[in-house]
C-alpha cells in the first residue's frame, strides 16, 4: 500500500505504540485485499460490537489502553443496539442469570464507548442512518461500517461507499480516521455481477424478495430491474423502508453489501446499465420463485403448532414511519376482531432517538393501548439467550429468522396470530 508521510510516521511509531499497532492492523488488513492506499473517512464509523460480553476481553483491553492514552475516534460514532430492556422485554430469573453470563460487562463496556467518542447515550441502533439518529452519510462518502444491514443501506440507498468491514476493524478505522481503499470504495468494485429481472404480479414482500436475491447472488452485486414499477422512482419514506428491509434480507440470507435498483437507487439513476458487467448472470424472480423461497424456510420450533410466546417486529430497527403504520394496523385488526388488546406479547424495536420522537406523538399512547410495546433492543441479542431461543417466537424479519430459531411469518399472518393467539 502507498502511504502518505503522515501515515508512515504513525506506522513507524512516531505517534506512540497504540496508534502504531492500530495503523499496522489497518495496513495489514488493506494489503490482504490489495488495497492501493488509505482514504480519509467522510463520516463517522458505526460499531457492530455494542454488547459487553466477558468473552471480548481482548477488545476491552485494547479499548482501555486507548482510553488511558487519551485516544478517541476522529468523529463521534454510533453503535448497534443494546441487548437488554427488562421493562419492555421482560425475562424471568433464570433468563436474567443467563443474560448476566452473556452480557455481564455491559455497563462497563458502554462507559468505555462514551470515553472513546460515542455520539451520545441514545446512539445505539442498527439503523444509524435514520434522520433522527444523525449518522447519515452523503452520496459518495467513504465510510468504514460493519453492521450488515447498515452497510447495504448506505451503499445502495444513499450511494455512500463502505466495505462490509469486520467488527473492530471499523473501530480502528475510526481511530485513525482512514480506511483501506478496495472493494466497494472503488468504481470497479461497485459494478453489478447479476441482473435480477422482477416479473411478479404484485409487489413482493421486501423480506422475501431480499431473501431470494441474497441466496442467489450471495456476496455479488445485483442490478434489479422491475422494482420501480411497484415503488416508483423517488426515495420516499415508504420506499426507503421497503429498501431497508429488503436489503437487510439480501445481507443476511446472502452477503450482499450493495445492490442497484433501476430508476430508483442513486447510482442506478445516474449510470443506468453502465453499472452492469459484461456477461452478467440473469436471475428471473416471479411469483412461483418467491413461493419456492418461502417454502424452503425451516421451522425450528419443538412444537410446530405451539401458540406463539412472543412476536418481534423491527429487525433492522423500525423507522418512525413504520411505527405509525403498525399502530394503525394493530388498531384496525383489533376493531375487526372486536377485541381491546392483543393476546401475544409483541415488541416493535426501534432506535432510541426514533422512539423519543414517537413518544411525542399521539401514536405512542395509541400503540401502547393495543398492548404492543416498543423497545430499543436488538431482537437477535434477545434470541442469543439459549433459554429464550427455545420459546416459540414469531417475526416478520427475515434477518431475525435467519440468525435465530424465530419463525418467519408475513405481516398479515403475524397480526392474525398476535390478535387471535394461535395458528
Amino acid at each position: 500500500m502507498k502511504l502518505t508521510n503522515e501515515e508512515q510516521d504513525i506506522l513507524n511509531g512516531k505517534h506512540g505504540d497504540i496508534l502504531q499497532k492500530t495503523m499496522e492492523t489497518l495496513v495489514r488488513y488493506g494489503e490482504m485485499y490489495d488495497a492501493e492506499c488509505l482514504v480519509p473517512l467522510d463520516g463517522p464509523v458505526h460499531l457492530v460490537c455494542s454488547f459487553g460480553m466477558p468473552a471480548l476481553k481482548p477488545l476491552s483491553r485494547i479499548m482501555k489502553e486507548m482510553i488511558d492514552a487519551g485516544i478517541r475516534t476522529k468523529l463521534p460514532f454510533t453503535a448497534d443496539p443494546q441487548p437488554l430492556d427488562y421493562e419492555n422485554v421482560p425475562a424471568n430469573q433464570q433468563e436474567k442469570e443467563m443474560y448476566q453470563l452473556l452480557y455481564g460487562t455491559q455497563q462497563e463496556y458502554e462507559s468505555m464507548l462514551v470515553k472513546l467518542g460515542m455520539k451520545d447515550e441514545n446512539a445505539y441502533t442498527c439503523a444509524c442512518y435514520f434522520d433522527e439518529v444523525g449518522n447519515t452519510p452523503n452520496f459518495g462518502d467513504n465510510l468504514a461500517w460493519a453492521e450488515s444491514s447498515a452497510v447495504v443501506y448506505a451503499n445502495s440507498v444513499l450511494g455512500a461507499r463502505t466495505n462490509r468491514t469486520s467488527g473492530v476493524m471499523e473501530f480502528f478505522s475510526g481511530i485513525i480516521g482512514k480506511t483501506p481503499k478496495f472493494g466497494f470504495l472503488t468504481e470497479e468494485g461497485r459494478n453489478a455481477d447479476w441482473i435480477i429481472e422482477l416479473k411478479t404480479t404484485k409487489i413482493p414482500r421486501p423480506q422475501i424478495l431480499g431473501s431470494a436475491i441474497g441466496m442467489k447472488v450471495v456476496e455479488k452485486v445485483p442490478y434489479i430491474k422491475g422494482l420501480d414499477q411497484f415503488l416508483g422512482t423517488e426515495l420516499t419514506p415508504a420506499v426507503k423502508d421497503y429498501l431497508k428491509d429488503m436489503g437487510a434480507a439480501t445481507a443476511s440470507n446472502g452477503a450482499v453489501a450493495l445492490y442497484h435498483a433501476e430508476n430508483l437507487t442513486p447510482e442506478a439513476k445516474k449510470y443506468g446499465e453502465e453499472l452492469i458487467r459484461e456477461n452478467a448472470s440473469v436471475y428471473v424472480i416471479d411469483d412461483a420463485e418467491l413461493q419456492r423461497v418461502v417454502s424452503s424456510y425451516p421451522v425450528l420450533w419443538a412444537d410446530m403448532n405451539a401458540k406463539p410466546d412472543r412476536a418481534f417486529i423491527g429487525c433492522p430497527h423500525a423507522s418512525f414511519n413504520q411505527l405509525t403504520e403498525w399502530t394503525e394496523i394493530f388498531e384496525q385488526a383489533l376493531r375487526e376482531s372486536g377485541q381491546d388488546k392483543i393476546v401475544v406479547d409483541t415488541i416493535i424495536t426501534s432506535a432510541p432517538d426514533v422512539i423519543a420522537r414517537f413518544r411525542g406523538t399521539e401514536y405512542y399512547d395509541r400503540l401502547l393501548k393495543t398492548g404492543v410495546k416498543v423497545s430499543h433492543i436488538c431482537p437477535l441479542m434477545y434470541m442469543s439467550n439459549p433459554l429464550c431461543a427455545k420459546k416459540p417466537i414469531i417475526t416478520n424479519s427475515n434477518k431475525l429468522r435467519t440468525y435465530s430459531s424465530a419463525r418467519y411469518v408475513d405481516d398479515q399472518d403475524l397480526v392474525n396470530l398476535v390478535v387471535k393467539g394461535g395458528f
